[in-house]
């Protein structure tokens, strides 16, 4: 019987399995680096012991630590989660070797899983469909072919090469990438299927031979062969489909003497056929859609496993309705997927029914490593929240999920939340009518959600009349004033605020009775911000008539034409967030008379998010080509390539390799 369990991970699936122990009455123990030493998984623990350092290398990844921290607890057990160390055989036998119960696969069996080419000759033998792929990619000899690390999983270390000459570059580039991320450069190539499928089958295994399937999971949305929505049962599936995938996957896990949660992954192509793509020897971030469709928890089937139980012969539980998952991340979409650092000022997420637990009734499921406050930083994934919806069918769960999303407020760094309910409200995904190359064939779906000019203006407005309401609380000299009343009412009163497209001039004019009696939103020329404040006139555009029905610190709600708006504001320093049905804005507000400040030369190239400097390309000097790879910054474990914005000659290079630099860091400057 395990009495208390050690966590060896962090975040969501800390608090993740920290909920299943108390639910069944195991103690729990946390590990933590010092970057995480506020996080809120550690107030979950009944005991928590430091890691010393921030980089996984120093803290998550030293099995060694993790194991002294279980004995020095008196933890008789340790559960990996998943990432880190959750795939590591070395680390499975050093757990049992240390008289503890490993809660997972035999090392054995994470070892020959864990090395992919390897796995796909052992299954093969099992009759489990395989594609073509080669070991050594000096020998390919057709292509498209996907560059895969031999080790580890999350989409690390994965290129796609559609021609030989660009084949080199992507073995490098995914070697790099894969030792970074599981200390393993191997790599190997593989037949790229154009328009497949991700599908996935969760299989369960105890220590006597049982096997239980669980059904299968659609995974197809992706970016950066990184999944971002799940969901059960697939639209793709059919029962006749269903049953030859279990088949398959349950003659993977027979041919390893599978024990444990385990996900055998397929691809399924256009034409219905389906190969295997690797087996997951952990439990999945997406196995909450699963736990939602058929009502078992399976952090706790986990348990029962490690101890010995044995599984119930039958069948397969059946799958009860629908469930879509959304992984809501810190990242801009909009520039490569770059991540997003920073403080989570407010995160607010409606009509939560459940927490890191399965759900008895239909609804919305949170399990979120993060909480008002938390600082994200560039040491770990941008992975911040997975929300569910559960519901009876596919079209209400994703409508649901939609609507969820949309009015979620997350302040204080960039999120994937738009491109989430676009993709969600997708004629194309409400129809099943997706692929792993969704998101690439389908643009439109990386516009904000707030996107239309009206929208936008009527977002600023109410961002400038919280202002001035927030000014107005806060006077000591006739606050029962109306804001900006003045002896010649003809004159408004003007802010600018810098946006996501610019600088924007907001200016209104309300009456002696403080009703609205004029108002603008115009774009600014930068160098015209320092006459904002001075009247300028509004532009002669049509604007929406508007009438203030309430006005704020928090909260504008407008008649707009008779269509009442409530919007919802937070300011935090000079930074309002508004939120609307309508979507999203950030505004900065500028000051009337800015300082003169330091400049980048002119041709500078700047980090766009803080990390560590990979490989340097270049050197004062070198002629350079537009489009041309410069270096390469690390960053929440992936390489982000720095690339020649035009044609010149690399003037300067202040960085070198192994340096962290910030946002905003210059890297090198380009002279024409």
């Amino acid at each position: 019987m395990i009495r208390r369990l050690l966590v060896a991970n962090r975040g969501e699936v800390a608090r993740r399995i920290f909920a299943t122990c108390r639910a069944v009455g195991v103690e729990t123990v946390a590990v933590y680096s010092d970057a995480d030493a506020d996080a809120p998984y550690l107030a979950e623990a009944d005991y928590a012991v430091q890691l010393p350092g921030s980089a996984p290398s120093a803290t998550y990844l030293r099995g060694d630590l993790i194991i002294a921290a279980a004995k020095k607890t008196l933890a008789d057990a340790i559960h990996p989660g998943y990432g880190f160390l959750a795939e590591n055989p070395d680390f499975a036998a050093a757990v049992a070797d240390a008289g503890l119960t490993w809660v997972g696969p035999p090392a054995k069996v994470i070892e020959v899983m864990g090395d992919k080419v390897e796995a796909k000759a052992l299954l093969a033998e099992a009759d489990v469909p395989m594609l073509p792929s080669w070991t050594d990619p000096e020998t390919v000899d057709e292509y498209p072919v996907l560059v895969k690390a031999s080790t580890g999983g999350g989409g690390r270390g994965m290129r796609v090469v559609r021609e030989a000459g660009a084949l080199a570059e992507a073995v490098s580039s995914a070697r790099r990438e894969a030792f970074t991320a599981f200390g393993d450069g191997d790599v190997f190539c593989e037949r790229y299927i154009e328009g497949a499928r991700h599908i996935e089958v969760q299989i369960l295994a105890d220590q006597h031979g049982n096997i239980m399937t669980l059904g299968e999971r659609e995974c197809s949305i992706q970016r950066r062969h990184q999944k971002v929505i799940e969901e059960t049962p697939s639209p793709a599936v059919s029962p006749e489909l269903r049953d030859h995938l279990c088949r398959a996957a349950v003659a993977a896990a027979e041919a390893v003497g599978y024990v444990g949660i385990g996900t055998v992954e397929f691809l399924l192509t256009p034409s219905g056929e389906f190969f295997f793509l690797e087996m997951s020897t952990r439990l999945q971030v997406e196995h909450a859609v699963t736990e939602c469709v058929t009502g078992i928890d399976l952090v706790r089937m986990q348990l029962f496993v490690a101890e010995g139980g044995a599984l119930a012969a039958g069948a397969a539980p059946p799958m009860r309705g629908h469930a879509i998952e959304v992984r809501l991340c810190a990242e801009d979409p909009a520039t490569a997927w770059l991540p997003a650092t920073g403080t989570l000022q407010r995160f607010e997420v409606p009509g939560v029914t459940s927490r890191f637990a399965p759900m008895n009734l239909p609804g919305i499921r949170l399990d979120s490593g993060v909480e008002e406050g938390s600082r994200i930083g560039v040491h770990y994934d941008s992975m911040l929240a997975k929300i569910v919806a559960w519901a009876p069918t596919r079209y209400e769960a994703a409508r649901l999920l939609a609507a969820t999303l949309a009015k979620t407020q997350v302040h204080g760094l960039l999120t994937n939340r738009d491109l989430l309910v676009r993709t969600l409200r997708h004629p194309a995904f409400l129809m099943g009518q997706i692929d792993t190359g969704m998101l690439d064939r389908h643009p439109e779906l990386f516009a904000p959600l707030l996107s239309s000019v009206d929208a936008v203006r009527l977002s600023c407005l109410a961002a400038a009349l919280a202002g001035s309401a927030a000014r107005r609380a806060t006077a000591t000299v006739q606050p029962t004033i109306p804001s900006g009343w003045r002896n010649v009412p003809t004159v408004a009163q003007t802010v600018v605020y810098d946006s996501p497209s610019g600088p924007m001039e907001i200016g209104y004019r309300l009456d002696r009775v403080g009703a609205l009696a004029q108002w603008w939103v115009r774009a600014v020329d930068p160098e015209e911000i320092d006459l904002a404040g001075l009247g300028l006139p509004g532009p002669a555009e049509d604007h929406p008539p508007v009438a203030v029905v309430t006005a704020t610190e928090t909260h504008v709600v407008l008649d707009v034409a008779g269509i009442m708006l409530r919007v919802d504001l937070h300011r935090v320093g000079l930074v309002t967030y508004v939120d609307s049905v309508e979507g999203s804005l950030t505004l900065t507000e500028l000051p009337r008379f800015p300082l003169p400040g330091a400049e980048a030369a002119e041709g500078s190239l700047t980090a766009p998010l803080p990390g560590s400097v990979g490989r340097v390309l270049v050197m004062p000097g070198q002629r350079v080509a537009a489009g041309e790879l410069l270096m390469t910054l690390e960053a929440m474990k992936l390489e982000h390539p720095v690339h020649a914005p035009a044609a010149g000659v690399v003037s300067e290079v202040p960085v070198t390799v192994g340096a962290q630099v910030d946002t905003g860091t210059v890297l090198a400057v380009l002279v024409s």
